[in-house]
């Protein structure tokens, strides 16, 4: 249950449990963790195969937790919690009402780091993620997974907020970090999810 203190706007998006709160961390501490996640994590440039060949991740990733997870064909093994990590996912679980075994980071240097559409419904995911946002700030977007007739919900992820994606959210919905022209700062993006597998 979210914790009404947190300053949580509920999105309305139909068949969704969106929340979101734009200054869930204060600038000051926002700075301080982008800067120490920056330094701390242990960045990895991943490979997919589309198309036929091995291409690059528009962005660089790193897997911390419990359990290993698998997502576009690439198995995530655990790297143990830094310090930082359990710090804000103890700050998030209090505010969400969820508990997370794991995160996975995201780190986009420029404007052409992006996100695809997709969904993270796999099997071995619970049902909600916490998604952080430290940097630059970068548009989001969501759409129906079926219904035509519902329009593309869009937001701006800004420096410090918190984004919950709770219930039937991923069974109905595809999002995205679109890539954009605009010169904007290097994003650090953590979700906390967990893995029932």
């Amino acid at each position: 249950m979210i914790q009404k203190n947190e300053n949580f706007t509920q999105l309305d998006i139909p068949e969704a449990e969106v929340y979101y709160a734009p200054h869930f961390f204060k600038k000051e501490e926002s700075d301080l963790y982008l800067q120490l996640l920056t330094e701390e994590v242990a960045w990895q440039q991943e490979e997919i195969r589309m198309f036929g060949k091995q291409l690059p991740l528009p962005r660089l990733t790193a897997w911390y937790g419990d359990k290993g997870y698998t997502y576009s064909g690439l198995y995530n093994a655990p790297q143990p919690w830094l310090p930082i990590l359990l710090e804000l996912k103890e700050r998030v679980e209090a505010s969400s009402g969820d508990r997370y075994n794991s995160v996975l980071l995201n780190y986009y240097r420029h404007g052409q780091d992006s996100m695809g559409w997709h969904a993270d419904d796999e099997k071995a995911l619970g049902p909600g993620i916490a998604s952080i946002s430290f940097g630059g700030e970068r548009d989001f977007a969501f759409r129906h997974r079926r219904r035509k007739d519902l329009p593309t919900v869009k937001l701006t992820l800004q420096h410090g907020s918190l984004l919950l994606m709770q219930g039937a959210t991923q069974q109905h919905w595809q999002h995205q970090l679109p890539k954009t022209s605009r010169q904007i700062a290097p994003r650090i993006n953590l979700t906390f999810r967990t893995i029932v597998g």
